[in-house]
């Protein structure tokens, strides 16, 4: 036989151990000419800029 949990996880208690795992927006920042998301060190695809 394999190995079996011994009780049933509760919602709550899945929720609080998959609370860390959302996905970060990191290396995206705010493109200083037209304000729209961007990913760091990349042009921005609305307005074409790189650097200021």
């Amino acid at each position: 036989m394999g190995a079996l949990p011994k009780r049933r996880i509760s919602k709550a208690r899945k929720g609080r151990r998959r609370s860390h795992n959302a996905l970060k927006l990191e290396g995206v920042s705010k493109c200083p000419k037209c304000g729209v998301l961007k990913r760091a060190h990349f042009e921005c695809k609305n307005c074409g800029t790189y650097k200021k």
